[in-house]
C-alpha cells in the first residue's frame, strides 16, 4: 500500500469498532475481506482525495461544534455556534463562517473548497457549519418514504447494501440503530463517508468498499436495506438470496428498486440503456418484485409505496455539475426516458426473513 493508491481506512480502528459491536463474531472475517480488497483495488484519484481529507478539521479542532444527526430534512447538520474566547482564532473563524483552513497540506483553503475536492456529491444533503453540500439527490426525501416502513430501529444491527456515501447510515444511527454498516464498492463514496466521519466520529457507523458478492456475515443483521441495487443485478433472485443470508431469522428487509408502472406481474427486459444508465437489465412491476421475494423465501412481503422520481429530487447542482435526470428524459414527453421507456419510478417493499 506504499504507493498511496489504497483507500485510507484504518483497519485497526475498524477491527476494534467491530469487536465492540453486535458484529463481534464476524469482525475478523470482515476485516480480512476488507484488507484483501484494499490491497487489490487501487484508484488513481486516492492521493487527491486523501489530501482533501487531511485538510479537514475534526471535532477536536472544533470543540463548540454542535451536531444534529436527525434534523428534520438532512442527515447531518453541523451547526455553527459561538466559540468561547479561549478557543483558537482558527477554530473561531471556521465555526463562525467556514473561513480558511490551514494545514500541513498546503495554503489556506475554505472548508467548502476542501469538500468540493471530493465532488461529485450524489447523496445527501449535508450541512457543515454554513456550508451546504447540495447533492444531486435529495436523499432526505427517500428517508421520509422509508422511515415509517421499517420496524423500530432501536438497538438493531443494520446493513445498508449499496449505500453510496453513507447518507442513510447516519439517519439509521440517529433513528436508534446500535450498529450500522454500509457496503459500497465506489471508492469516492467511501472517501466522502470518511470526510463526514471526521466530524461525527461515531465508530458504530462504518462504510466498507465491498460489493454484496464480497461481503460475508451470515445471519448477523436485524435489518438489511437494499436501495437502488436490484435493477442493476443480472440475476435479481441471487441478490435477494444474498440479502436473506445476511439477516437473522425474523429479520427485516427493506427493498427499494426501480419498477414498471402497473399492477400486473411482468418485467421489461432492457436492451441497451435505461435513462442513460448502462447496467439496468430488467424492470419489473412491484407485483413481480413481491413474487420474487416470496420465491426467495421471505415472508409477509408487502408493497409500501411507489414514487415517480422528479427533477426536484434528482438534479444537477454545483456539487454534482454533470448530467442528471432531466437529461435522461425525452424533452418532448417527460413521461418517458430518452430511450422510450417509462420514466423512473421507485417502489419500497418490506419482507421478513
Amino acid at each position: 500500500m506504499s504507493d498511496g493508491l489504497s483507500l485510507p481506512i484504518d483497519l485497526a480502528e475498524l477491527r476494534s469498532a467491530l469487536h465492540h459491536s453486535a458484529l463481534d463474531k464476524h469482525a475478523e472475517k470482515i476485516v480480512e475481506i476488507t484488507e484483501r480488497v484494499l490491497a487489490e483495488r487501487r484508484h488513481g484519484d486516492v492521493p487527491r482525495w486523501t489530501e482533501g481529507l487531511n485538510r479537514l478539521p475534526t471535532r477536536e479542532n472544533l470543540p463548540d461544534l454542535k451536531l444534529e444527526l436527525n434534523a428534520p430534512t438532512v442527515a447531518a447538520r453541523f451547526t455553527p455556534i459561538k466559540v468561547s474566547s479561549s478557543a483558537s482564532s482558527e477554530a473561531s473563524n471556521l465555526v463562525a463562517n467556514s473561513a480558511a483552513i490551514t494545514s500541513n497540506e498546503g495554503a489556506p483553503e475554505s472548508l467548502e473548497a476542501t469538500l468540493q475536492r471530493l465532488s461529485p456529491w450524489r447523496k445527501g444533503p449535508f450541512h457543515i457549519g454554513d456550508v451546504h453540500i447540495n447533492t444531486e439527490w435529495r436523499s432526505d426525501w427517500k428517508w421520509d418514504r422509508i422511515e415509517q416502513a421499517m420496524s423500530p430501529l432501536s438497538g438493531r444491527c443494520v446493513l445498508d447494501v449499496g449505500c453510496g456515501n453513507g447518507y442513510h447510515l447516519w439517519r439509521l444511527r440517529a433513528a436508534g440503530a446500535a450498529t450500522v454498516l454500509g457496503i459500497d464498492p465506489s471508492p469516492l463514496f467511501v472517501v466522502q463517508f470518511l470526510a463526514m466521519q471526521r466530524f461525527v466520529q461515531d465508530h458504530q457507523v462504518n462504510l466498507l468498499p465491498l460489493s454484496m458478492e464480497q461481503f460475508e456475515a451470515p445471519g448477523a443483521f436485524d435489518t438489511v436495506l437494499s436501495m437502488g441495487v436490484l435493477s442493476h443485478r443480472r440475476e435479481p433472485m441471487e441478490h435477494l438470496h444474498q440479502l436473506k443470508r445476511c439477516l437473522k431469522p425474523g429479520g427485516e428487509l427493506l427493498l427499494e428498486t426501480l419498477v414498471l408502472p402497473g399492477d400486473d406481474n411482468r418485467a421489461l427486459t432492457v436492451d441497451g440503456r435505461y435513462a442513460r444508465m448502462r447496467n439496468v437489465w430488467e424492470l419489473p412491476t412491484a407485483a413481480r418484485v413481491l413474487d420474487w421475494l416470496n420465491q426467495a423465501g421471505f415472508e409477509s412481503a408487502r408493497w409500501v409505496n411507489s414514487n415517480v422520481t422528479s427533477t426536484d429530487e434528482q438534479r444537477t447542482t454545483s456539487w454534482m455539475p454533470y448530467e442528471s435526470l432531466a437529461e435522461a428524459l425525452d424533452k418532448s414527453n417527460s413521461a418517458v426516458t430518452v430511450e422510450g421507456h417509462p420514466r423512473p419510478c421507485r417502489a419500497v417493499l418490506v419482507a421478513i426473513a
